[in-house]
């Protein structure tokens, strides 16, 4: 009898550290295909906060990295070489003076229409953020342009002086660049053709919501306070805002729904734009032109306990080339599964969401990002990990990943 049992506590042993070392879930996905790439020559790196994005014009992915106090580099990855280069820092590319100093940069990166791409600045630090007393003061941040044949950063000019610019979209067919105001939540509208900026009034207070999202006319949408959509309509240069609120599960503190869209991804065969909330709803949005448009509730983005619904975490969204959609939960102490981030598949069509990879969160802690594929299908997110469990120990990089094929 006791040779039985130990022979049973051997198998539980080494099943146990197999379940361990195996971090897929799902056997037809395996860690082949997934890759970590670092951020080379920025020892000094700490995180990207949403601060990616994709130009289809070069199938190229660009990333801006922080070191969350006074230090912002730029980042391009060419999937064809299977190369990331550093292309210096802003302070540098864009010749700030010492008192334009950014802390990071928040918003995503977005293509415009002539090939070129757009991105703001940020303060990124808590002094500045919330007690608004750095001791050297922040400016503002500004509107930025990068011309990837000539390699040069363009400083656009400032948004509003003393706030941050938390995203910017563009108008692929105007080049109209739209932006977010830090902490006053104000909704800009910048021409660059005619440098001309337009305020079009506070949306929000509190705790400001991070993501702007564009249509297929380029009109541009935000949500107010209640979590309602306010969408910018280009043909009139007026504010709509719609009606009803978006899905949010019952019992969703207010600090939730205040703070509204963490990350998007458009389907453009369906004309549908899927957008995850702050309160772990999955929302099927399908705009129009004139008005608002409607939207379906999908579910959360993870089965939990009745009255938890709205407490997983997820910061960002990509769509496959199979139209399914993916995701990690995981961040800001919230996870569904203890001390582990999740990659998650979710099938629209049957509203189900399945773990592919967990990972523990000294590998991977926190992912950003919204819609960046690149032309075969690699999907690509900001990651980084906490190896030490300590916010000094955060270590960025770049996650390339592909449900139908291994990862170069």
């Amino acid at each position: 009898m006791r040779i039985v049992c130990f022979i049973m506590l051997l198998i539980a042993q080494a099943t146990g550290l197999f379940a361990y070392q195996d971090t897929s879930l799902n056997k037809s996905i395996s860690e082949q295909n997934i890759r970590f790439i670092n951020y080379p020559d920025f020892p000094e790196a700490h995180s990207t906060w949403g601060s990616i994005g994709y130009n289809p014009a070069n199938n190229n992915v660009y990333v801006g990295v922080t070191n969350h106090a006074d230090k912002v580099g730029f980042y391009e990855y060419d999937p064809a070489r299977n190369q990331i280069q550093l292309h210096g820092f802003l302070s540098d590319l864009g010749h700030l003076r010492p008192f334009q100093w950014q802390g990071k940069m928040h918003s995503k990166i977005v293509a415009g229409p002539q090939g070129e791409i757009y991105f703001s600045t940020d303060g990124g630090e808590s002094r500045e953020e919330y007690l608004m007393d750095h001791p050297h003061g922040y400016a503002g941040g500004f509107f930025m342009k990068w011309n990837p044949a000539t390699k040069q950063l363009t400083n656009l000019g400032m948004g509003m002086q003393y706030e941050s610019i938390k995203d910017v979209e563009v108008d692929m067919q105007s080049g109209l660049v739209y932006g977010i105001s830090y902490p006053q939540a104000h909704f800009l509208v910048y021409d660059p053709q005619k440098n001309l900026l337009q305020d079009a009034g506070r949306l929000g207070s509190a705790h400001v919501p991070r993501v702007l999202f564009t249509d297929w006319w380029g009109n541009c949408y935000y949500v107010d306070w209640r979590q309602r959509l306010v969408k910018y309509e280009k043909s009139t240069g007026k504010l709509v805002f719609a009606k009803q609120s978006l899905p949010a599960f019952p019992g969703t503190p207010g600090g939730k729904i205040v703070t509204g869209i963490t990350a998007f991804a458009k389907d453009h065969d369906k004309k549908a734009i899927y957008l995850v909330t702050y309160g772990a709803k999955l929302v099927a949005f399908y705009p129009q032109e004139t008005g608002i448009g409607k939207w379906e509730d999908l579910g959360g983005v993870y089965e939990m306990a009745k009255g938890e619904e709205w407490k997983p975490y997820v910061p960002n969204l990509n769509i496959g080339l199979n139209g399914k959609l993916y995701y990690v939960i995981g961040g800001h102490g919230n996870y569904v599964r203890k001390d582990k981030t999740v990659l998650i598949e979710f099938d629209p069509e049957q509203r189900k969401a399945n773990i592919l990879l967990e990972f523990p969160i000294g590998r991977l802690t926190e992912v950003t990002g919204s819609d960046i594929r690149d032309k075969d299908g690699n999907m690509y997110f900001a990651g980084r990990k906490r190896p030490d469990r300590s916010e000094n120990g955060s270590v960025p990089f770049l996650i390339k990943f592909n449900p139908e094929k291994e990862v170069k």
